[in-house]
């Protein structure tokens, strides 16, 4: 009896024993698994989140470094010659934001002018005519109120009296270009004279180490060539607000121009009417 007992209990525990393996080997295996997965997104994340950051970096250094290359160059071109540049530079727009304001404010809506001057010569006679252009801004209608100041002298005291405001007009007008123009000169003239004292400081560099080295040279050509950009630089921005400036001037003159022949003609058919 012991001896078939010691056998069942034998046969029982080998009969046991592999499911367990098994059982054992199943679960390290899908916890082995579980945490290659678990590594293999943690890695992943990882190399997301480090890209985003690499990205944000560069963007940043880009945008910094623009600012700071432009200093960098400013002081690199000296304060001496790129100080009177920048100074060249602001009081043209200064002028050139001024001079378009006023020039704006002096357009007038010529035919809505003539318009309202002929129905108050009509109605009201010359008196009429004047408060209509009193009221009115511009030069055009300044040139009016001379011209018929003069309507008691006779049409042709008018058509003098109308050119030769005109040109006063006209001179208020480009009032302040010349000094436009002469920031466009000026700036590209300081710019080739930082040139050529950027030249003789290297070969005075040259000349002191008594060798050609190409350290010696680049500093004074580095200036040459700054101060050279900064002065072209500053007369192309300028030469474009000018040459806005002088084609909106050219416009109110032909306008106060044909606007003048017009009102002549006005007073002669008033004159014949009466």
């Amino acid at each position: 009896m012991k001896k078939i007992l010691t056998y069942f209990i034998f046969a029982g525990y080998y009969a046991n024993a592999p499911v367990s393996v098994y059982a054992q080997d199943e679960t390290d295996t899908s916890e082995t698994v579980t945490l290659e997965d678990s590594l293999s997104f943690v890695s992943s994340d990882s190399l997301i989140e480090e890209k985003k950051v690499d990205e944000i970096a560069v963007v940043e250094e880009e945008e910094v470094s623009f600012h700071q290359v432009i200093k960098q160059q400013f002081i690199d071109g000296g304060p001496e010659f790129m100080g009177i540049v920048l100074i060249c530079l602001i009081l043209g727009l200064a002028i050139s934001i001024e001079r378009i304001i006023h020039l704006n404010l002096a357009t007038t809506n010529v035919s809505k002018l003539l318009s309202k001057v002929d129905k108050a010569l009509n109605s009201g006679g010359v008196e009429a005519a004047k408060d209509v252009c009193r009221n009115t801004n511009g030069p055009v209608a300044s040139i009016f109120v001379q011209g018929l100041m003069r309507m008691s002298e006779g049409v042709e005291m008018v058509e003098k009296s109308i050119i030769a405001y005109g040109s006063v007009e006209m001179g208020k007008l480009e009032k302040g270009m010349v000094w436009i123009s002469l920031f466009i000169s000026l700036a590209p003239m300081l710019g080739f004279m930082g040139t050529v004292i950027g030249m003789i400081d290297a070969f005075d560099a040259i000349a002191a180490a008594g060798d050609v080295s190409p350290s010696l040279v680049a500093g004074g050509i580095k200036v040459a060539l700054l101060t050279t950009v900064g002065g072209l630089i500053v007369a192309v921005i300028l030469q474009l607000f000018y040459n806005y400036l002088v084609s909106k001037v050219d416009s109110l003159v032909n306008s106060m121009e044909d606007a003048s022949i017009t009102l002549v003609d006005m007073l002669v058919r008033h004159n014949a009417g009466k």
